[in-house]
C-alpha cells in the first residue's frame, strides 16, 4: 500500500469498515479511497481482490459507502431508514455475481466472476451492510462518541456498551482531551 495515503483503518465487520474510509466526518473529514487503485488496495485487505478500477466505480463505491453510513446511522438512532440509501444498498447487492466459497483450511474466500469486477467486491459489501443494518448478526449498530467522528459501528462487546469505534484512535483522542482539559483547569 501506498504511504503517501492515510492508513486504512481495519475492523472486522466489513460494511462499517467500509464506511470507515472516510472518517472524521464531522471535523477535518479524512478520505481514504481517493483514487481507484486505493479502492483497489482496501478491497485487497478484505479478500476482494480486483485487478483494476475505474473512476465511475470508485464513485459507484463511495456512493455505496455514503448509503451504508446513511442507513447504518439510521439504525443505530432506530430511525426510518433514509429509502435513497436503501435503493443503492440493494443495487450492489443485487448486482454482484461474487460467491462464498470453502477452503480446504475451512474459512471462506470470495469469488469473484472475474477478478477485475469491482461491482462484485461492491455486491459483497452491500449484502453484508443488508445483513448487520437487518439485525441478522449478535450486536448492535451505534455511533462513535467523538464528536468529529460519529462513525457507524458494530458492537459485539458483551455489554453492547462501546463507545468508540476505534479505542485506538477515537477513544484515545477523546481520554486524551479530557485529560489535558483537566490539567489546564487543575491549579497545581
Amino acid at each position: 500500500m501506498r504511504s503517501e495515503f492515510p492508513d486504512f483503518r481495519l475492523g472486522t465487520v466489513l460494511a462499517t469498515s467500509f464506511t470507515g474510509t472516510l472518517s472524521e466526518r464531522h471535523g477535518d473529514a479524512v478520505e481514504r479511497i481517493p483514487t481507484p487503485q486505493r479502492l483497489v488496495d482496501w478491497l485487497a485487505v478484505y479478500g476482494l481482490a480486483v485487478d483494476s478500477c475505474t473512476t465511475a466505480q470508485l464513485e459507484l463505491a463511495r456512493r455505496l459507502r455514503e448509503s451504508i453510513h446513511a442507513a447504518a446511522t439510521a439504525a443505530a438512532l432506530q430511525s426510518p431508514l433514509p429509502t435513497a440509501a436503501v435503493q443503492v444498498i440493494n443495487d450492489c447487492s443485487t448486482r454482484g455475481r461474487a460467491a462464498a466459497v470453502l477452503t480446504p483450511e475451512g474459512t471462506r474466500e470470495w469469488q469473484l466472476a472475474s477478478t477485475d469486477r469491482v461491482e462484485d467486491a461492491l455486491g459483497v459489501i452491500a449484502a453484508d451492510a443488508v445483513s448487520v443494518i437487518a439485525g441478522e448478526r449478535d450486536g448492535k449498530l451505534a455511533l462513535c462518541a467523538s464528536p468529529t467522528c460519529r462513525a457507524a459501528f458494530f458492537d459485539t462487546s458483551r455489554s453492547r456498551t462501546r463507545r468508540w469505534c476505534d479505542m485506538n484512535t477515537c477513544g484515545n483522542r477523546q481520554k486524551k482531551a479530557r485529560f489535558n482539559a483537566s490539567r489546564g483547569k487543575d491549579p497545581a
